[in-house]
């Protein structure tokens, strides 16, 4: 179970473990938006499935990056391909509502157990990805 929530082993990376996990996922934008949101749900599901069955899933220990991964291809499904200007912009906005987890990611980062591990993660995303489908709306080409 360690292996998956940690994303074959690249929570483990030091420093920044969880900027690790958001990057592993980076390349899925190459397969498309629906690819992305497809993946986001895949790791959604796995990392519940995952977390409920580990003891350290109580807390959301730092080595847990399956969340990350989901979060990550949720910001990635709002883009509508391939651009190092939405890439960047997906990753820097899900890492910034990930860190500083204003609001509802705030809310969700209480949560105890596997639930709220998972749920701040997909919020952020989720955040980073209405953002993205704002500037796409307002005329900017992603």
């Amino acid at each position: 179970m360690k292996w998956i929530a940690s994303m074959g082993g690249v929570g483990f990376i030091r420093p920044a473990p969880g900027t690790w996990g958001s990057a592993l996922v980076l390349p899925a934008v190459l397969l498309g938006p629906a690819f992305c949101a497809l993946l986001a749900i895949v790791l959604l599901g796995i990392g519940l499935w995952s977390l409920k069955r580990l003891p350290a899933a109580r807390e959301d220990a730092g080595w847990i990056v399956i969340d990350e991964g989901a979060g990550q291809a949720l910001a990635l499904a709002a883009l509508p391909g391939f651009s190092w200007l939405g890439v960047v912009l997906a990753f820097a906005l899900f890492r910034l509502f990930d860190i500083t987890k204003p609001g509802p990611v705030g809310w969700a980062d209480r949560v105890k157990g596997p639930t709220g591990v998972m749920a701040d993660d997909v919020i952020a995303g989720g955040i980073a990805g209405v953002i993205l489908l704002g500037v796409q709306y307002a005329g900017f080409s992603l």
